[in-house]
């Protein structure tokens, strides 16, 4: 008997719901999980490179109700598999079908919740029936934050089966890079007698790179010799580059694009500050933020935007600094004496570090997850 894991979103894919899914994957015994993913380039050599069975398809019909190849899709593994548990990522379309399965084979769903799925879910009068409807007969609720696990009882009216599990760092950003490696690394970006600042995100409205641009030639004013590295892709990079470019802004920002997670520590490592400035985006906002503890497990200090489940991933003046991104002295300020003050940055981010070690792991957490 085995628990099926469906998601839409998952290596080599790159994001916060593939590494969650993946990491999870990563630290529970092989033969207990199947996963359902869909089919992509790369998708053959990367899985085979781990013991679970994952299965892959095209998920969608080219006719409404699209969704409703996965069922066929999933009905077909739980024959083979003998699946007792599933065990759903995207709420919306596929707790429909998982509902569906409940109703006809008598096999509970788990949903897991990210953050935006909830804001998506509750945007409509309509869309907020499906998604409480969903939610109220799961078997549990899995949220990444007590900021999500809050947000979810004011949207839903009726109550919901939730459990808090914060999602982990990989383990690999706990392990340190050889100096060698990061020696290498800043001759070849041309980094050395820089202080390099890290931002790591998708380039989506929401996560404060038009903050970061704006306030930027004030920093260059108080650390002249900054080089602020910009790691991820997305639909608003033309415009982050075109900002850039209007504030003559080019010899300090360097964009290295999206890169697999395994690439990422080394970058996190020749880091002196981790920034994101992340903020409310209409009804969307940070439930909880991975690449905080990122950095945190890499041992650097950050300046975090105040926003939604942000504060439990960063402890304010002991991990890092949390700001009000529309308070620009003060984001400056932040900024600058991190970067001045090595001392002080230094004790954030041992702290940071020895926070990840003692309280985020993911063999902690899946152990109190009891599903």
């Amino acid at each position: 008997m085995k628990k099926l894991i469906v998601t839409l979103e998952y290596p080599p894919q790159v994001g916060g719901i593939s590494s969650y899914v993946h990491n999870f994957l990563l630290h529970t015994k092989p033969d207990e999980y199947v996963l359902y993913a869909p089919e992509m380039p790369g998708a053959k050599e990367f899985d085979s490179k781990f013991s679970w069975k994952t299965y892959r398809y095209n998920p969608y019909f080219p006719f409404w109700p699209h969704w409703l190849r996965m069922f066929f899709q999933i009905l077909s593994i739980m024959r083979k598999e003998k699946i007792f548990v599933i065990h759903i990522h995207q709420v919306l379309p596929c707790g429909y079908l998982a509902w569906m399965i409940l109703k006809i084979k008598k096999i509970p769903y788990v949903i897991f919740l990210h953050g935006s799925d909830v804001a998506i879910g509750t945007r409509n009068n309509w869309k907020k029936a499906l998604f409480s409807f969903v939610l109220r007969h799961a078997r549990k609720v899995v949220v990444n934050s007590r900021f999500l696990e809050n947000k979810v009882k004011q949207k839903i009216d009726k109550p919901v089966p939730l459990t808090v599990f914060y999602p982990c760092p990989s383990d690999r950003f706990l392990q340190k890079i050889p100096d060698e490696q990061l020696v290498a690394l800043k001759k070849q970006l041309a980094l050395q007698g820089k202080k390099v600042v890290l931002t790591v995100s998708r380039m989506v409205d929401g996560k404060g790179y038009p903050h970061i641009i704006r306030l930027l030639s004030d920093v260059c004013r108080e650390i002249p010799n900054i080089v602020w590295l910009f790691i991820g892709d997305g639909p608003k990079k033309q415009t982050i580059v075109d900002l850039v470019q209007r504030n003559y802004l080019q010899n300090v920002v360097r964009f290295l694009g999206a890169m697999p997670n395994d690439e990422l520590p080394k970058y996190y490592q020749l880091a002196d500050l981790f920034v994101l400035l992340s903020h409310q985006d209409e009804e969307a906002e940070e439930s909880w933020g991975s690449v905080f503890l990122e950095a945190s497990a890499s041992g650097v200090p950050i300046i975090a935007g105040r926003v939604g489940g942000v504060e439990e991933a960063v402890e304010n003046m002991r991990t890092g600094i949390v700001v009000d991104v529309y308070q620009s002295k003060a984001v400056v300020s932040s900024i600058a004496s991190l970067l001045s003050n090595e001392k002080f940055a230094a004790e954030l981010g041992r702290n940071g570090r020895e926070r990840v070690q003692k309280e985020f792991r993911w063999e902690t957490q899946i152990s109190k997850l009891e599903i």
